[in-house]
């Protein structure tokens, strides 16, 4: 199978994106369930929260 294809490679990050961030970390969601909600990498998503001091739930 291909890798999926980020349209969104290298884009800057929203404040809306941000906020939505914020409230699925502290939802408790998993990186991927965050990353493909916000149509972002799984990488893209675990940078941003280390940048923002969150914590990210492990897979489930």
């Amino acid at each position: 199978m291909a890798e999926a294809k980020f349209e969104r490679h290298r884009q800057p990050w929203t404040q809306d994106e941000i906020q939505k961030l914020h409230t699925f970390a502290k939802k408790g969601m998993a990186l991927k369930a965050i990353a493909k909600a916000l149509t972002r990498s799984e990488e893209s998503v675990k940078t941003r929260a280390k940048e923002d001091s969150l914590n990210i739930a492990k897979l489930r």
